[in-house]
């Protein structure tokens, strides 16, 4: 017994080694998020803050859609620091930063029909249309990096480096800010600045994120393209990259799935008026809030989960989501007060177009309820990357996003925006039940 309860008290320290440090990081990513809209919501005309949340979402599509460079990077790292094969912890992030560079670089060669294609799709008002379209034409040129940054922050993550992943999520926010309030305020360049200051951030944290490779790899930053061009001969190799391309596959359709429901509901709030959208904008920084948070503790189930299986030990597997899950409860308990006490003053503080903060306001019950409805998904996406078990997400994902988001949608539309809000809240719901009912199916499988 009293072996059992040490145990637990290492994996409670292991996880919250791993996850305070990305709580505290993450929490800066939608904070920055809330600093944009509120910078832009200030401004006279709610077109601003609905051109930036559709251009934010035209941009942020790709970069969410590109998150299994993150996910498959951080759980075959884990993986391989789990039975300490460095050649292939080297390989892991060498094959995704070339995977990275070449998506970026495509997207920048496509952008005038991706942009025309995703401005149709949008709708919305001449004014959101025009301003939404400076902003892409601006952040587009950054996707080659802020890919990059996804391969590295993974890589970071699945070898429990979680202050040097911390570090360069806060330094990257901080620049951000810096250079908002500065573009916005003091240069008054409206939307543009916006653009312009994420811009130069995601460059900023790309060469903070290689000088955190070099460190980690305890190598002098000059030597670090010579370090990871060593592993050119099986960067490619059939027998290494066919698995991996299956990963990412899967995790492809399962990211796509769920950028169509957030797409999904910025669209049709354009298209239900410059108001609904605006609102709408707020809303889902609000749930880049929650999300941000309850994935720090999904990050350190993915480690922790991901070595148990590198190292093949059943036991560390369970204990290690069993306390994920109790304290991802907790943690969702405590968002939902906060929202609860303070979320109407979010509002206040985000525009005071008094339309925009009335309508904000109606909504925020729906995000006082989040939390608690969705942190069980955010963990067990978690637990699934950590496991590479990949194909298990996509299937959910499709259920909760076709059987439930959609059909909930079109029986709830005449009411409108609670109808949008209501089919999400049960679309997370139903991805948090179909990954638990197949962990705790197969769970003995898994090492």
């Amino acid at each position: 017994m009293a072996l059992t309860a040490t145990k637990q008290q290492q994996e409670r320290k292991a996880l919250f080694a791993l996850a305070i440090p990305m709580i505290l990081s993450n929490i800066t990513v939608p904070l920055l998020g809330l600093v944009d809209t509120g910078v832009i919501g200030h401004l006279p005309e709610a077109y601003f803050l609905g051109a930036t949340a559709v251009g934010a979402m035209i941009i942020t599509f790709i970069t969410w859609f590109c998150g299994f460079l993150r996910m498959s990077t951080s759980g075959l790292a884990a993986q391989a620091y789990g039975s300490d094969d460095r050649q292939q912890i080297l390989l892991v992030l060498s094959r995704g930063l070339v995977v990275a560079f070449i998506i970026g670089l495509i997207m920048i060669v496509l952008q005038a029909p991706y942009i025309n294609a995703s401005l149709w799709l949008s709708g919305g008002s001449e004014q959101v249309q025009f301003y939404a379209r400076q902003y892409t034409e601006i952040r587009i040129w950054g996707f080659p990096a802020a890919l990059a940054n996804l391969v590295i922050l993974g890589w970071l993550l699945g070898l429990h480096k979680a202050k040097l992943a911390m570090w360069l999520l806060i330094v990257t926010n901080v620049v951000n800010l810096s250079l908002d309030l500065l573009f916005v305020l003091g240069f008054n360049w409206q939307i543009m600045g916006i653009a312009v200051a994420t811009l130069i951030a995601e460059y900023s944290s790309l060469l903070l994120g290689l000088y955190f490779v070099a460190k980690t790899l305890n190598i002098h930053h000059r030597d670090l393209v010579k370090t990871l061009a060593d592993t050119k001969n099986t960067l490619f190799s059939k027998a290494d990259f066919s698995p991996y391309l299956k990963l990412n596959r899967d995790i492809v359709i399962r990211t796509l799935c769920l950028e169509i429901c957030f797409v999904f509901i910025t669209f049709q709030g354009a298209r239900l008026g410059d108001t609904v959208v605006a609102a709408n904008a707020i809303l889902l920084n609000f749930l880049l809030l929650i999300s941000f948070g309850l994935d720090g503790i999904a990050y350190g189930a993915e480690a922790r989960v991901g070595r148990a299986k590198g190292a093949k030990d059943a036991s560390a597997l369970s204990l290690a989501v069993n306390t994920a899950l109790k304290y991802n409860f907790a943690f969702a308990i405590v968002y939902s007060l906060f929202f609860y006490l303070f979320g109407l003053a979010f509002i206040n503080m985000l525009s005071d177009i008094p339309d925009v903060v009335s309508y904000a306001s109606e909504f925020l019950p729906w995000i006082i309820a989040l939390p608690i409805l969705a942190c069980w998904c955010y963990l067990y996406d978690g637990v699934y990357i950590g496991l590479t078990e990949a194909a298990t997400m996509r299937n959910s994902m499709v259920i909760s996003t076709f059987v439930c988001f959609f059909p909930c949608w079109f029986i709830l539309q005449g009411y409108g925006n609670h109808g949008i809000w209501a089919a999400f809240c049960l679309f997370m719901v139903a991805r948090g039940v179909t990954l638990f009912y197949h962990f705790n199916k197969n769970k003995h499988r898994f090492c």
